[in-house]
C-alpha cells in the first residue's frame, strides 16, 4: 500500500490560505489581513505564536493551548484559520508558527508520504512513537491527549439504507453512482481519494471540493448535493442529523489523537506543564461537548475555551 503525499501547489496554497472561513475568533487573534503577519516566530522565543487549521475544532484547541499558556505567564499571539495541513505546516516549518494542535495519525500519514505507514502502526501509542521519526527538524510533540477526532466518511440514513452501507468497503460496488464532498486537499491526499482508490478500490462519480468538514460540506450532505462526506468524528452534526459514520475496516484513517506540535526552542518547563495540563483534561467526550457550543450555539471559541479550562481546573 503506497502513501501519496499531496503536492503543495501554489494555487492550492493561495486558495486555502485566503479562504473566507473566518470562524469566530478572540480579540487576540490579530483581526483581518495576512493570517501570518505579525507572528512571533522566526526565533522570537519571548512570544509563542499558536496557529490553527481552518475548521472550528482546531481553532477551539488553539484557544485552549494559548489561554493555558497565558495563565502560566507566557506571551501568546494567535493565528487562527491558516488553512489546510499543506499550508499551516509550511508556515510552521518556516518559523512563522511555534505551536499547533495536531492529530497524530493524520500528521504521521502526511509526513511519511509517499512511504508506507507500517501495518503494525495502528493504536495511539504506536502512531505517536512512529511520528517521532518524521517530525520537522527542530520540532517535537508533547504527550498526546486521549481525546481523538478522526476523519470519517459519513452518509445520511437514507443513503445508508438505499445502498446497504455500513462500512467504507460497502461503497465499492456503488461508488461510481455517488458524489463525495470534502476540502479541496482531499482530492490529492492519501487519506482522501488516493487512499480510497488504492485501499478500497473506490472511484466516485464525482468529487466536489467544498470545505474541511465544515458548513459547506455538511449543508451539501443534508441537501443531497453530495452523497458521501468527509466529516470529523467529533462533529455534533453527525448525532444531530442521525447520520451514519461508515466503519473503516482497512484502517485508512489511523488513530488521530490530539497532540501539541511545537518548535523545540519554544519548550520551557512552564510551557510544557501548561500544555500537558490541557492534554490531560481533554477527552473525546468533553471535546465533543464543548465543540457543540461553537458549532450549534455559535459561541466564540475563545469564550468556550476559557470555560473548558476553568471547568476542568486547568486555569483559575
Amino acid at each position: 500500500m503506497r502513501r501519496t503525499r499531496s503536492t503543495v501547489l501554489l494555487a492550492a496554497s493561495a486558495l486555502l490560505a485566503g479562504s473566507a472561513l473566518t470562524a469566530c475568533g478572540s480579540d487576540d487573534d490579530g483581526g483581518g489581513g495576512d493570517p501570518l503577519s505579525g507572528g512571533g516566530g522566526d526565533g522570537d522565543t519571548s512570544t509563542i505564536t499558536v496557529g490553527s487549521a481552518n475548521f472550528p475544532e482546531n481553532e477551539l484547541l488553539m484557544q485552549m493551548y494559548g489561554q493555558a499558556l497565558e495563565d502560566a505567564g507566557v506571551d501568546v499571539e494567535y493565528q487562527p484559520n491558516i488553512g489546510a495541513r499543506e499550508v499551516y505546516l509550511e508556515a510552521f516549518e518556516g518559523g512563522e508558527i511555534d505551536l499547533l494542535p495536531e492529530y497524530n495519525g493524520a500528521l504521521l500519514s502526511y509526513l511519511l508520504a509517499p512511504d508506507l505507514v507500517p501495518e503494525d502502526v495502528t493504536d495511539p501509542d504506536q502512531v505517536y512513537d512512529a511520528l517521532q521519526d518524521v517530525l520537522p527538524e527542530g520540532s517535537e510533540t508533547l504527550p498526546q491527549s486521549e481525546a481523538e477526532d478522526k476523519d470519517t466518511l459519513t452518509v445520511t440514513q437514507e443513503t445508508a439504507e438505499e445502498f446497504d452501507l455500513a462500512s467504507i468497503a460497502d461503497l465499492e460496488p456503488v461508488a461510481d453512482q455517488l458524489v463525495v464532498g470534502a476540502g479541496p486537499e482531499f482530492e490529492e491526499r492519501f487519506q482522501g481519494l488516493v487512499g480510497l482508490e488504492e485501499v478500497y478500490g473506490l472511484t466516485f462519480e464525482e468529487f466536489r471540493a467544498l470545505d474541511a468538514g465544515g458548513p459547506l460540506t455538511k449543508e451539501a450532505l443534508e441537501n443531497g448535493d453530495i452523497d458521501v462526506a468527509n466529516i470529523f468524528s467529533t462533529d455534533s452534526a453527525i448525532t444531530e442529523n442521525d447520520w451514519v459514520v461508515l466503519e473503516d475496516p482497512e484502517n485508512l484513517y489511523l488513530a488521530q489523537n490530539i497532540v501539541p506540535l511545537i518548535q523545540s526552542e519554544a519548550v520551557t518547563p512552564e510551557v510544557e506543564e501548561a500544555l500537558n495540563a490541557v492534554s490531560e483534561a481533554l477527552t473525546t467526550e468533553n471535546l465533543t461537548e464543548y465543540l457543540a457550543m461553537v458549532q450549534l450555539d455559535n459561541a466564540d471559541p475563545s469564550v468556550v475555551a476559557e470555560q473548558f479550562l476553568t471547568d476542568e481546573g486547568v486555569i483559575s
